[in-house]
Parts: C-alpha cells; sequence; structure tokens
C-alpha cells in the first residue's frame, strides 16, 4: 500500500511538472532569454553594425548618466513624472476593492453581472483604441468641445489633450476607467471564499449589511490587498509604456514621459540604443532592490513573505 501511495504520489508530481513546463518556457524565453541583450550597455551601438564591429566602453554610459548635468537633469524630471504616477497608482489602488464589494453586494443577478461585463470590456481594448475614443470626445474638434460651443459655457475650445496642464489626473483616470472592473475580478474571488457561516453567525448576533461588509468582507480581502500593493511598490518604477507613448504630444511630453517611455524615445527616436540599455539595466536592479525589501517588510510586519 505503501509503495502504492509512493508511484501514486510520483506520478501526480510529473503530471504537475508537465502542465507547468509550457509556462516556464514561456518565461524563459520571454523574461529571461532577453536579458543577454544587456550587452549592448558595454558597446556604442551603431545600428545596423554587428556588435563584433562596435567599439567596446565598458562603464562609459553608466557615468554618463550622472556626468552629464543635461542628462540628469531631464532624467530627474522623467523620474519626477514616474514617481508622481506610481503614487497616484498606489493611492488609488484600494478602489477595485470597494468596487468588488459593491458587485458583491448588488441583489440583481443580471445588473451585477451586466456592470461587471461592461467595466471589465476596457481592459481588453488596446490603448490605441482608448486614444481613438479620448480624441474622438475631448480634442479641440471632439463632441465635448462642440457640445459646450454649441451650447455656449465656453467661447474656445478648451485643450484636454494639447496640454500639460493636469495630465497626471487625466493619465490615472484612464488607467482607472481601463482597469478598474479587471482588478475587482481577484477581490470578487476572493470574497466568494470567504466562510459564509462568518455572515450566518453575524446575522444572529444582529449585525446589519454595512457592519457585515466593514467586519468581514474588508477584513477578509485585506490580506489579497496588502499582496497587491506591495507588488505595485515593488514595481513602482514600472509604469508601463503603451498609454503614455499614444497620448505624448509635444505639449504635455515633459509631464508625460515616465522611465518606460524616456528608455524608448531615447533608443529609438534617439537612436541611442546602449545609453537606452543602461537606464533599463539600472531600473531593472532598482526594481528587484525595492521587490526584495518590501518582501523583507512583509515578513517582519505580516509574518508573510511574497516571494
Amino acid at each position: 500500500m505503501v509503495v502504492q501511495s509512493t508511484k501514486k504520489k510520483n506520478m501526480q508530481g510529473k503530471k504537475i511538472v508537465l502542465l507547468i513546463l509550457p509556462f516556464l518556457v514561456l518565461s524563459f524565453l520571454f523574461s529571461y532569454f532577453p536579458l543577454h541583450g544587456w550587452i549592448y550597455a558595454l558597446y556604442d551601438y551603431r545600428a545596423p553594425l554587428k556588435l563584433s564591429q562596435c567599439e567596446f566602453v565598458g562603464a562609459k554610459w553608466f557615468v554618463t548618466l550622472f556626468a552629464n548635468k543635461t542628462q540628469v537633469d531631464q532624467l530627474m524630471v522623467v523620474m519626477k513624472n514616474t514617481f508622481a504616477l506610481s503614487f497616484l497608482g498606489i493611492a488609488t489602488s484600494f478602489l477595485p476593492v470597494l468596487f468588488a464589494v459593491f458587485l458583491n453586494e448588488m441583489r440583481c443577478k443580471w445588473v451585477r453581472n451586466m456592470v461587471q461585463t461592461i467595466t471589465t470590456i476596457p481592459n481588453f481594448i488596446s490603448w490605441t483604441l482608448v486614444y481613438a475614443i479620448a480624441f474622438a470626445l475631448f480634442s479641440t474638434t471632439g463632441m465635448v468641445n462642440s457640445l459646450l460651443l454649441r451650447m455656449g459655457i465656453i467661447d474656445t475650445a478648451i485643450k484636454f489633450l494639447d496640454s500639460s496642464n493636469h495630465v497626471w489626473l487625466s493619465m490615472i483616470l484612464w488607467s482607472m476607467w481601463k482597469g478598474m472592473g479587471w482588478n475587482a475580478i481577484m477581490y470578487l474571488a476572493a470574497i466568494s471564499g470567504i466562510d459564509q457561516e462568518l455572515y450566518e453567525a453575524a446575522r444572529v448576533d444582529g449585525a446589519g449589511r454595512f457592519q457585515l461588509i466593514w467586519n468581514i468582507t474588508i477584513p477578509s480581502l485585506l490580506p489579497t490587498y496588502f499582496v497587491m500593493l506591495m507588488l505595485s511598490i515593488a514595481s513602482f518604477l514600472s509604469n508601463g509604456m503603451d498609454q503614455y507613448y499614444v497620448f505624448q504630444n509635444a505639449f504635455n511630453k515633459t509631464s508625460i514621459q515616465v522611465l518606460d517611455l524616456y528608455v524608448y524615445n531615447i533608443g529609438m527616436t534617439g537612436k541611442s540604443l546602449s545609453l537606452a540599455t543602461a537606464i533599463g539595466i539600472l531600473k531593472s536592479l532598482v526594481s528587484l532592490t525595492l521587490l526584495f525589501s518590501v518582501n523583507f517588510v512583509s515578513k517582519k510586519v505580516r509574518g508573510d513573505s511574497i516571494i
């Protein structure tokens, strides 16, 4: 019996390994294999030359980042944008939790499913299409300006998109609109895992609907929320590029350019792939340091680690 049990466990283990093998291969191909490109930071690379035909410069590009005052000033502006948008993202990270609780409390099932579907669909829309929607609504000739002009509320069109004013706020609002429903799914799954006997016992004690939410639902969601929050802090420098790339223009570039977009602009537009690679390496190292720091704090405060 013991031998059969051991063989059965071994077979189950092999099946699990086979199931996760494709994902391990994909992780290696898209997350680890590209790291060999870091070698470009050590050369003065000029496309379309081969790497062997380019001059080896060692740590020149890393030194340039901090030796050139203009480069440092520009990098500081980029970091300010990155930190501001990341902070706004973290500050609003509790909204999907509240939205998930709101959906869970809706008694009409078909209304709840409709609201959840409508709010989840934007996640599957590309940022290019999102900008097309924004342009149709908020450009100087868009629907909003045309309506305000016809109603006589304004005399000249408001530059919603062609201005650096309130660009951080507009970016976080578009990000929330796109990801609110999708981010709430994880919290809805956590809510479905809450022991229903807790609710029944609280109702017997006379707890009302709000008291059930405040004393059972929200505390049960906090562990999931804190894990997501710590992962967000660990990726503080990674805002992504797609959103800011499609919304950037000559008027708001200074305020909208985050670190990922800055690396892309230097590498592609500025044609300095080596410098862009050096900045990307430093960003990865800082992000990795943040991840381990947050994991250490999690172990000390919560007793649980995230990695």
